[in-house]
């Protein structure tokens, strides 16, 4: 077994009412000038968590590298004394980087990659309001570079906040079609977690039950947004998959997202979404135990083989998707066939998440998955 390091936010409130702890936190610890990033849907529920913050809800989903470098800007103009996301992941993707470069000498460009963030200087506070990134425990912040037309992140434990507060509430009046995407973000989360080349068994406990949750109850969430029980189980399971994205972090599945993410601006989960049941088939041959072991989870009947009850997972995986009403075949989404290997070649450079899958993929294989995508068909 390899060691394991664990960076986890010093201070989590999950449940309802945790908004309301939020502002207790806040009022406990002195902050009297904090900067909040959120977005125009999540105005409302900034404006109660401090009479005095400067609000900014310009951030939408994709945030680009001169968006972030506006909120910056802005937040070093108002000399903030803590720094709040409040949203789905763009917005806490951004708060989060917003606090480690307010006071800092670094720029965005001298962080891309992994531990290359030299500290924070500000306290950070991170509330969801969707249940899917699990952005408010994990060291990890996306962007996207326009000039170089690709999603870029930014990896250290100097972006693990300082506290999260996680109230599945606020989850309510998210639309069917963003509660769907993030849940299987969510998922994918869980699913590379546990079967990637460095999956561990401190972080497969978190990766299964995560699953188990999100599987169970995503597509009730999806048709009965006001259902209180399912949103408290995809949002726990969201926050399950958020603790393996620091010690684990996640595979192929990624990587081949972020090309439609960046060139396509595809929604990050409904991207995932796409590609995870091609990837699923694609690795099990290469791990089956740890693919039925996921399917197992997911609710799949088991065969007489794990290879079997693998392939078993894989079509409970397509018919979760196809329940929560997302769009499976590349083809619908205006994406042209001729463009997929340009896509392959973008995903395969995404190396620092392809190296953690746990079959090797080529060019060819790369490529193989999106024609499977873009016909919306699984081949052996």
């Amino acid at each position: 077994m390899t060691a394991l390091t664990l960076q986890q936010v010093p201070t989590l409130v999950f449940g309802p009412g945790a908004l309301d702890s939020a502002r207790a936190y806040l009022e406990a610890r002195g902050i009297l000038r904090p900067f909040l990033v959120t977005s125009p849907s999540n105005r409302l529920h900034a404006a109660q968590l401090h009479p005095a913050a400067l609000i900014d809800d310009s951030t939408r989903s994709e945030p680009t590298v001169a968006h972030f470098e506006a909120l910056l800007a802005t937040a070093r103009a108002f000399k903030p004394d803590a720094i709040i996301g409040l949203g789905g992941g763009s917005p806490l993707d951004a708060a989060k980087l917003i606090a480690a470069l307010c006071l800092s000498a670094q720029s965005i460009h001298d962080v891309w990659g992994i531990a290359n963030l030299n500290g924070r200087s500000l306290p950070l506070i991170c509330i969801p309001t969707t249940a899917g990134t699990g952005s408010e425990v994990s060291p990890n912040a996306v962007l996207l570079d326009e000039a170089a037309c690709a999603k870029k992140a930014v990896i250290s434990p100097h972006l693990v906040p300082d506290a999260a507060f996680i109230d599945s509430t606020l989850t309510h009046t998210v639309p069917p079609h963003v509660t769907a995407a993030t849940g299987l973000d969510a998922l994918t989360h869980c699913i590379e977690a546990y079967t990637n080349l460095h999956a561990h068994p401190l972080a497969d406990t978190w990766a299964l039950d995560g699953i188990r949750h999100i599987a169970a109850h995503l597509v009730t969430a999806v048709r009965e947004p006001a259902n209180a029980e399912a949103r408290e189980h995809v949002a726990l399971g969201s926050l399950s998959g958020g603790f393996c994205l620091g010690p684990v972090n996640t595979a192929a599945v990624h990587a081949l997202s972020y090309p439609l993410g960046s060139r396509h601006h595809i929604p990050h989960g409904h991207a995932n979404a796409i590609l995870l049941p091609h990837v699923f088939r694609f690795n099990s041959a290469a791990a089956p135990h740890r693919h039925a072991a996921v399917a197992q989870a997911l609710g799949a009947i088991s065969g007489p083989t794990d290879q079997a009850t693998a392939a078993a997972g894989c079509d409970r995986l397509c018919q979760l998707i196809a329940a929560t009403g997302l769009e499976m075949r590349l083809s619908a989404l205006h994406i042209a066939e001729s463009e997929i290997p340009a896509l392959a070649a973008e995903g395969l450079a995404v190396t620092r998440l392809m190296r953690n899958n746990p079959r090797p993929i080529s060019h060819q294989d790369a490529e193989f998955i999106y024609r499977a995508a873009f016909h919306g068909a699984l081949t052996e």
